[in-house]
């Protein structure tokens, strides 16, 4: 496996903007109150009997605070974090160069972990259970099994598809969290930290704003918030208002919604080109030029819980909802 592919915390957690911005302890983490007590109370009952904490499994829409979390935890736990993805764990030899570098107590992030191989799955069964890991060595044309003894640590895995996950691999998890969609209040609270952080003011009603259009999704937040920050340094504002967040928004085709450009093509292509549907999402992706991954993962979720779409046994489907914001008749034309 290639080294950028599996690389430590500070090299793995991405720009200096992320870095900034990512809140260090369960205290300082806004949102998602029942994950984050019941953590607290599991991460100090490890300490007390001296033990590494049980697995954890964290699932939901991306952009809640997974791998937020996941560095969090090895913060609380006052221990080394090393991280992963799924999709680069591509051979047995790749998990033990990564297993082989934790030290006892140390925390192991994988993200996108329901993308790991199954042969590497079985692996990583007695690693979790036993603290060991069995390998087949092949020399000279001979195969022989090596047990290697792991330090006992702490499984972070992460996922936004918790129904990929085998039940052996997610049997194996002591906690499984589903984080949840931030509200209005939680997301204007992140807004206004990532302000102070980035020591750019920004008014009460400009940041509610940014969180009523940020798809209930701290990362997006964030993301706004950077962008409409780049519009106020261009334009010499001494802080964020709500006139220029606005204007800011619509140059960036943010509705009042949240919804941007990809969501409004989704809802456009299914009404206008397959009449409201039912539709399949291979059919969708298609029409719009998006994966597959990409309309399940990211678009979807969101249009589903604000009541844009629906699923059912045949198909996509679109709700009057989306018929209203796109101000389309069902008959298929404009009002």
């Amino acid at each position: 496996m290639d080294d950028e592919k599996i690389m430590d915390a500070e090299e793995q957690e991405g720009d200096q903007f992320e870095r900034n911005i990512r809140p260090q302890s369960l205290k300082e983490y806004v949102g998602q109150e029942e994950i984050t007590g019941n953590l607290k109370v599991f991460i100090e009952a490890s300490k007390i009997r001296n033990e590494s904490l049980d697995h954890v499994l964290l699932y939901g829409p991306p952009g809640l605070g997974k791998t937020t979390l996941a560095h969090i935890i090895a913060n609380e736990l006052g221990v080394n974090i090393k991280t992963a993805s799924g999709p680069s764990i591509e051979k047995s030899g790749d998990l033990a160069a990564v297993l082989s570098t934790l030290e006892p107590g140390d925390v192991l992030f994988i993200d996108e972990i329901h993308r790991m191989p199954k042969f590497i799955e079985e692996i990583l069964y007695p690693a979790m259970e036993d603290f060991e890991m069995d390998l087949v060595l092949n020399s000279d044309g001979k195969s022989r099994n090596i047990k290697i003894d792991l330090p006992p640590f702490t499984l972070v895995g992460a996922t936004t598809r918790a129904g990929d996950i085998s039940a052996p691999l997610r049997d194996r998890f002591g906690i499984v969290s589903k984080l949840q969609y931030y509200s209005e209040d939680e997301l204007c609270r992140i807004v206004n930290r990532t302000s102070r952080v980035l020591e750019m003011p920004i008014d009460e009603d400009a940041a509610r704003l940014i969180a009523k259009r940020c798809r209930k999704t701290p990362r997006i937040a964030n993301r706004l918030f950077k962008r409409v920050r780049d519009f106020a340094l261009v334009g010499s504002y001494e802080k964020i208002t709500l006139e220029l967040a606005d204007n800011s928004l619509k140059r960036l085709k943010v509705d009042e919604y949240g919804l941007d450009s990809v969501d409004i093509e989704y809802l456009t292509s299914l009404i206008t080109k397959f009449n409201g549907g039912p539709v399949g999402v291979e059919t969708i992706a298609t029409s719009i030029g998006e994966e597959v991954s990409t309309i399940e993962d990211v678009v979807e979720p969101f249009l589903l819980q604000e009541g844009f779409i629906k699923r059912t046994p045949r198909g996509r489907m679109a709700c009057e909802k989306a018929y209203d914001h796109l101000k389309i008749d069902h008959m298929g034309s404009l009002f």
